[in-house]
């Protein structure tokens, strides 16, 4: 009997066992999803916006594969202002790339006025980020603390759609901080009031991080009680996961996260599978490497042949997760300091090998661990406080989010 996570052989689908009755979508089953009055996303999935991730490199790969809208990556509001090298470049994007996507972050809603005024007109969409739950950032009262305030959540929105125009706004949130200590009913209520073009709920709280399995229902009740579109996030690793969580939530939209490090080609599964198609038989090896070439050679291309190919070595390492032999080549990757030697270590695969059913829904750059959230000394006291609660950026908190962004 095979798991959950493996599919019988006899089956004709590319899915796990829990997926091999999905239907497909049916005609007109779906709608396109409606960010505001002038941007119509279909299929209704999103790239959702990862740090040291959906740099324009990635966003451009996933367009290609056929993904409609792609975030960019946490775009520090506060360092972008203050000129900051890196920043700039990451919230950077081709002249072919539309619609244009950016998520910001500041827990300031005057810096988020000022950066939403310079930044709206070249841009089709922007995303508020309070979900992060890295302890660098709630730590300072920001990402997934931010919630914890509603009225500081309202302020920081209200400037941000005021500031926007008719460029959509909308925010992304976690389902609190702990089970017990839960904020995405009161962010539903803010994003409505506040004119949010819609809200992503991603089913964990910032406690839990990555662990354990996406909360469904949490998205499903959101839908219930909200007057704007609401997107859900969380555990969609498969093309048929997408049509079961709007299925069952009743979401108007998904938006996709770590499934696709190493996997770009599940949009154009996802797109296959909202109009009805079947998306066929996985990739093999030999299909994949050219598309690891050409990333490696769109980060070079972006960030200069030494950055480049340095960040190239994480995606190698997703990318081959799961393929025999693959723990021997990914010593090798993370090693690679040129197209010819990340070539020679792909090399070592099997070429006729497809891609392994039992990787479908394997972690990708996020452990399964727990973590005890922190946050501002007193922040808890007074939650109907409505201030920012952090000072001016220091240059070495910049340093930092360089590196890390940097893949240090």
């Amino acid at each position: 009997m095979a798991s959950k996570d493996e599919a019988p052989k006899e089956s004709g689908r590319f899915a796990t066992e829990r997926n091999l009755e999905v239907p497909l979508a049916a005609p007109g089953e779906f709608e396109p999803l409606q960010l505001g009055k002038n941007l119509s996303v279909w299929p209704p999935v999103i790239l959702a916006p990862m740090a040291g991730v959906t740099n324009p490199p990635f966003r451009s790969l996933c367009r290609d594969a056929g993904a409609p809208l792609c975030v960019s990556e946490m775009i520090t509001a506060r360092a972008w202002l203050r000129g900051n090298k890196l920043t700039h470049l990451l919230a950077s994007s081709s002249n072919d790339e539309r619609p244009r996507s950016f998520q910001i972050y500041s827990s300031d809603p005057d810096e988020v006025r000022e950066f939403v005024k310079r930044l709206a007109p070249g841009v089709d969409h922007i995303d508020l980020n309070f979900g992060c739950p890295v302890p660098k950032v709630t730590r300072t009262g920001g990402g997934s603390a931010i919630p914890l305030k509603p009225r500081l959540l309202a302020r920081i929105l209200r400037e941000a759609v005021v500031a926007a125009g008719e460029v959509p706004v909308t925010i992304k949130v976690r389902k609190g901080i702990t089970e017990d200590l839960t904020t995405w009913r009161d962010s539903g209520r803010v994003a409505s009031e506040e004119g949010a073009a819609a809200i992503c709920l991603h089913g964990r709280t910032a406690a839990q991080l990555y662990s354990g399995e996406a909360d469904w229902s949490a998205i499903g009740e959101l839908v219930e009680a909200s007057s704007i579109p609401v997107l859900g996030n969380g555990d969609i690793w498969e093309c048929w996961d997408a049509l079961r969580m709007m299925r069952e939530t009743g979401c108007s939209g998904v938006v996709i996260g770590r499934a696709c490090l190493g996997r770009p080609w599940l949009f154009r599964e996802l797109a296959d599978v909202f109009e009805g198609k079947d998306p066929g038989p996985p990739p093999t090896v030999a299909d994949i490497i050219p598309i690891v070439i050409d990333h490696a050679t769109r980060l070079m291309e972006f960030f200069g042949p030494d950055l480049g190919m340095r960040q190239m070595r994480k995606w190698g390492v997703w990318y081959t997760k799961g393929f025999h032999g693959s723990s021997a080549v990914r010593e090798s990757i993370v090693r690679v300091a040129s197209l010819d030697e990340l070539k020679t270590a792909l090399g070592k695969l099997n070429l006729e090998e497809s891609f392994p059913i039992q990787a479908l829904r394997a972690n990708r750059a996020k452990g399964s661990r727990k973590q005890k959230v922190i946050l501002p000394e007193g922040y808890l006291e007074n939650l109907n406080d409505d201030r920012p609660p952090k000072g001016p950026i220091s240059q070495a908190e910049m340093a930092a989010w360089d590196k890390a962004l940097d893949g240090g």
